[in-house]
């Protein structure tokens, strides 16, 4: 392709970010990278961080990562990689419906989960006992993208013998969509790391939910730990009776009820421009489900702590979970010469045991336990 050609590319991508709604995000108004970087010819700053996240090693191995229910019998059972994959299409569907900026949805989306243990929460909360200051998958999902990852090449995130460093080097609009997606137990509305400062990173916080919600129901029916009639009476009337139904109505009440956000949105961002401020220093317009629908998903929710997420049989294979993970981090705080990779040599032991645990996946957690001994 010719000079010209690639010129002409980057135009038109340029043009349809100008034609999104007003207060989408947008590469001409990022607050950038760390690292200053010449424009890619073929993608705008989001799509680039999206193909800098596909290509690392975090993500392929989400695919051996649990989600809820560790060593499932049926291959149809959720993984972390398709959750994330669903909350990639959630997040995708109501950026496009509000005119909002899919890249940057689809980066953060696909981003958001990195940093999970082997184990799903259950590994999550080993951790947490053990690392001072606790572990959240959150926060290092962003280390992973921030530090971990090897390299910064167009494409991938580094090669498989470690060269390179200094992380992926993407946007800060996708770094902070991906720390700010998670929620307390509260709600999912709960802000425990604050409100993305775009509408992008807002809507991905609102699709983690609406897609693990739902494929943890499916997955949960399989397992023979409910049925969809046993789903909360007030959930079913205002979310539906089935699974297609209650993702079509939470997405479609998201965005509803988002509209109206954008338009301020979009108030806000002309009242700051002519007032010479920035979009980022005011209080963020709001992506969220209406009152009567974000009611009945928290009583959705915590029904299926209740009745799955702490179910017998479910925490039975967590306790598993979690006395490989703390027996493998506690042989490689002792032994740091023996963690061969994924960690920064300068960081203390307990963090460079905590960044090679917690980024195992679940079959080689139990292999190397048993060639260690451990189990």
């Amino acid at each position: 392709m010719t000079i010209d050609a690639t010129s002409d590319v980057r135009s038109t991508l340029e043009a349809r970010e100008i034609a999104l709604a007003p207060a989408a995000a947008r590469e001409s108004s990022s607050a950038g990278r760390r690292r200053p970087e010449p424009p890619d010819p073929l993608r705008l700053a989001y799509q680039l961080d999206r193909d800098r996240i596909i290509h690392t090693r975090a993500f392929r191995r989400l695919k051996h990562k649990t989600q809820v229910f560790i060593a499932p019998d049926s291959d149809h059972v959720v993984t972390r990689m398709t959750h994330t994959i669903e909350v990639q299409q959630v997040a995708r569907t109501i950026a496009r419906a509000l005119n909002v900026n899919e890249d940057l949805a689809e980066a953060a989306a696909l981003g958001h989960d990195l940093g999970h243990t082997p184990f799903g929460h259950a590994g999550e909360e080993a951790l947490a006992e053990l690392l001072p200051g606790g572990f959240r998958h959150n926060e290092q999902s962003l280390r992973i993208v921030e530090l971990l990852e090897r390299g910064t090449g167009s494409f991938d995130g580094g090669d498989d013998d470690g060269n390179g460093g200094g992380g992926l080097n993407l946007t800060f609009e996708t770094r902070e969509a991906i720390l700010k997606h998670s929620k307390d137990r509260d709600s999912i509305a709960a802000e425990a790391w604050g409100v993305a400062s775009t509408l992008e990173g807002q809507i991905v916080k609102i699709a983690d939910s609406i897609a693990y919600l739902n494929h943890d129901i499916q997955d949960a029916v399989r397992a023979g730990l409910l049925a969809e009639h046993d789903l909360p009476a007030k959930a079913q009337r205002a979310l539906g009776m089935d699974h297609s139904t209650r993702v079509e109505t939470l997405i479609a009440d998201c965005v509803a009820h988002s509209a109206a956000a954008v338009h301020d949105a979009a108030d806000a961002t002309e009242g700051a421009a002519a007032g010479g401020g920035s979009r980022a220093g005011k209080a963020p317009a709001r992506i969220m489900l209406s009152a009567p629908v974000l009611a009945a998903t928290d009583v959705l929710r915590e029904f299926m702590f209740e009745r799955v997420y702490l179910e017998e049989s479910t925490l039975r294979a967590a306790r598993a979970g979690q006395r490989v993970v703390r027996a493998l981090y506690r042989h490689f705080e002792a032994h740091p010469e023996r963690i061969p990779g994924w960690s920064l040599p300068s960081d203390p032991a307990w963090r460079r045991a905590a960044d090679y645990v917690s980024g195992m996946t679940d079959p080689f957690a139990h292999q190397v336990a048993r060639d260690l001994g451990l189990n």
